[in-house]
C-alpha cells in the first residue's frame, strides 16, 4: 500500500480522507498548510500527495510550482478544490498536477483517482527500472547482450506511453515478471518470493498477462 500526504487546512477534510485510506491500506500524513507540506517532503518522499488550492498562507498551485521548480515534483500530485476556476485546474495541470478533484469528494471519484494515480506512479517507475537495466547490461556487456538480449531483457521493447493506462500497465508488468522469470531460470517460487506475491496470484497474473512460463527456464538452460 502507498504512503499518502494529505494537505488541506480543514480539519474535517483532513480526517475524512485520512479515514477512508487508511480502511484501504494506505498509510496517511497529514499537513494543514503548506509550510508542514514542506517539511514533510524534504524528509521524505510520499508516494502520492493530495494537495488544496485554497490554503491560507501559500496556496497549492503555489506550492506546486515550488516543488516542480526544486525539482521534488516526482511524485503524483492531485489537487482538490471546491472554487477553483477552470483556469486555475488547467494551471496546476500544466505545472505537473496528475488531476484535480472537485470538492464535496464523493467516496468513488476519490478512491478511483488515487488509484490512477498510483497506478501511472508504477507504470512510470517500472519503465525506468527497465531501461536502467536495458542500459546497465549493454554497458557492461555489449556483446552478451547482442549475442543473447533475450537473456538479459527478456520482452525487450520500446514502450509506448502514449497508450491507454490499462494497455502501458499490462506491457511493462509483462516485461517485469519475464525480467525475473529469466533471471530466476523459470523457478515460481523464487519469482513469487522477488516480486512480493502468492503463488497462486503470481499464476494468475502470468496468465492474464499472456506470460510465457517456459521462457526462463529455456534462457538459463
Amino acid at each position: 500500500m502507498a504512503n499518502i500526504l494529505v494537505v488541506d487546512d480543514e480539519l474535517g477534510i483532513r480526517d475524512l480522507l485520512s479515514e477512508i485510506l487508511n480502511d484501504e491500506g494506505h498509510t496517511v500524513e497529514l499537513a494543514e498548510n503548506a509550510a508542514q507540506a514542506r517539511e514533510f517532503r524534504n524528509r521524505a518522499r510520499p508516494d502520492l500527495v493530495l494537495l488544496d488550492i485554497w490554503m491560507p498562507d501559500t496556496d497549492g498551485v503555489t506550492l506546486l510550482k515550488e516543488w516542480s521548480t526544486a525539482g521534488l515534483l516526482n511524485m503524483p500530485v492531485i489537487m482538490m478544490s471546491g472554487h477553483a476556476t477552470i483556469d486555475t485546474a488547467v494551471d496546476a495541470i500544466r505545472i505537473g498536477a496528475q488531476a484535480f478533484l472537485e470538492k464535496p469528494i464523493t467516496l468513488q471519484k476519490l478512491l478511483k483517482t488515487v488509484e490512477q494515480g498510483l497506478a501511472r506512479e508504477q507504470v512510470r517507475q517500472a519503465a525506468a527500472a527497465y531501461q536502467a537495466t536495458q542500459a546497465a547490461a549493454s554497458a557492461t556487456s555489449p556483446a552478451q547482450a547482442s549475442a543473447s538480449p533475450e537473456a538479459l531483457a527478456p520482452g525487450s521493447q520500446n514502450f509506448d506511453l502514449d497508450l491507454p493506462l490499462r494497455d502501458a500497465r499490462d506491457a511493462f508488468e509483462k516485461a517485469y515478471f519475464e525480467f525475473h522469470l529469466s533471471n530466476e531460470g523459470g523457478s515460481m517460487t523464487r519469482v513469487a518470493d522477488k516480486t512480493g506475491l502468492e503463488r497462486t496470484h503470481l499464476y494468475r497474473k502470468l496468465k492474464q498477462l499472456g506470460v510465457d512460463l517456459t521462457k526462463g527456464k529455456r534462457a538459463n538452460a
